[in-house]
């Protein structure tokens, strides 16, 4: 299954976007979930146009610079709404590199391993704190709002990535702690 498909489609069923608009979206919005390279999401956008699921116009922004604006058509709205429906199985353990060298505590020093695990508490507390900082501005945060909304979606699933990272900064400690306490 072509999974980027349908977040495009999804992005495009809330309203039209150019490329560069999908790109942004996958930056800031849906990166604390799912990623896509700009590789990635050009050749898609032209599969989906090549299907009859998506449509595009040429738009001129300033004086010469054309893009492409595209829109979900019906048949892309239905394909989209049918994969809304279906009941997944979790996928299989995202790859964290981290976590695998972990795995081979035996072949580093203590202090290597201090070292490794502090670096690493250092970039998620700093993810933390940004997270924690989009939250504390999210519009959903201070006012209430529809539950079937764009802004609810965009709020529960940074819930869900504050309380993975928060998770990820305990074992950590918890782990340091272990390792400071006990002898190789």
């Amino acid at each position: 299954m072509r999974t980027l498909k349908y977040a495009v489609l999804g992005l495009i069923n809330r309203d039209p976007m150019t490329g560069y608009d999908l790109m942004k979206a996958f930056n800031l919005g849906l990166a604390n979930f799912w990623h896509a390279r700009h590789s990635q999401l050009y050749p898609e956008l032209k599969k989906l146009t090549a299907e009859g699921l998506v449509t595009y116009e040429t738009v001129i922004q300033g004086e010469k610079l054309e893009k492409k604006l595209y829109s979900i058509t019906e048949a892309g709205r239905k394909a989209f709404f049918s994969w809304l429906s279906k009941q997944e199985r979790p996928e299989p353990t995202p790859k964290d590199i981290f976590r695998l060298k972990a795995y081979f505590v035996e072949a580093m020093s203590k202090e290597d391993l201090l070292r490794q695990f502090g670096y690493q508490l250092d970039q998620r507390k700093t993810k933390l704190a940004k997270l924690e900082e989009t939250m504390r501005q999210h519009p959903y945060s201070r006012e209430v709002e529809e539950i079937l909304s764009p802004l609810y979606g965009d709020y529960i699933v940074l819930k869900g990535a504050i309380m993975r990272e928060r998770a990820y900064v305990a074992w950590l400690l918890e782990c340091m702690r272990e390792i400071e306490t006990r002898s190789k």
